[in-house]
């Protein structure tokens, strides 16, 4: 098994994840996390830090780097992809654009056993973030991710179905008369975790990328990075070296 690095911004939780089953460890993937988004581009890079010492590795002896790449907030998703441009850049290595809603469905998957996952994500101004996604032994796309009003959610009527995502908690009214809303995990978030599992099957797929070809996945307008966003890619990059 390849030993995956996961780099999670799109929210107000930050996190990252190292997946090295190289130690023969059971719980092979270690997770570090930081609330509060205006923190999210400082926090990073000392995560990832601490996860390698912890594990005796160098990023020079992770296989990719992965990261979410959306969709999710402006900053937090062109943070994630830069850090993870930046790091990928200094060690070589390739990197794993992932889908944050099928990180929540395989969160939500992980917790209940559920193979018919409906994800919601707040997208903030009245809108959510969502997607549907089966599972049948690798994750396959019911419902491609989208932006929409609340009440414009409309998954595919399935058995078993279960909902996972913020978007329930955000807009409790829309959601109120929605069968598929009932018992929806509102709890779960995108995390670095998923995306270290998921990149396992992701860069046997061969769906890794070069460095200079990763792209946050925006279903809204993009505008330009932020200082703090390019300071913390430059900050990478330098790290990596």
């Amino acid at each position: 098994m390849p030993i995956i690095l996961a780099i999670e911004t799109s929210s107000e939780l930050a996190s990252c994840a190292l997946l090295n089953s190289a130690d023969g460890a059971d719980t092979p993937v270690l997770t570090r996390e930081s609330s509060g988004v205006r923190t999210h581009s400082q926090s990073v890079l000392p995560m990832v830090q601490e996860l390698l010492r912890d594990a005796g590795i160098a990023l020079a002896d992770c296989d990719a780097i992965a990261f979410g790449a959306g969709p999710g907030s402006f900053t937090g998703v062109r943070t994630a992809c830069g850090v993870a441009q930046g790091l990928a850049f200094g060690a070589r290595k390739p990197v794993l654009p992932l889908v944050t809603l099928e990180a929540m469905a395989e969160a939500c998957r992980a917790r209940t056993g559920a193979t018919d996952v409906l994800a919601v994500l707040d997208a903030r101004m009245g809108e959510v973030y969502w997607a549907q996604y089966r599972w049948t032994g690798a994750w396959e796309t019911v419902r491609a991710p989208a932006l929409s009003a609340p009440g414009a959610v409309a998954p595919e009527a399935v058995d078993g179905l279960v909902a996972c995502g913020n978007g329930f908690a955000a807009y409790p009214e829309a959601f109120a008369n929605a069968p598929f809303a009932a018992g929806a995990h509102s709890d779960i978030l995108p995390h670095a975790r998923e995306f270290a599992v998921l990149g396992v099957a992701a860069l046997a797929a061969g769906r890794a990328v070069p460095a200079d070809e990763a792209q946050p996945l925006y279903l809204r307008n993009k505008v330009a990075y932020t200082s703090a966003e390019r300071q913390a890619i430059n900050a990478a990059k330098a790290d990596a070296r």
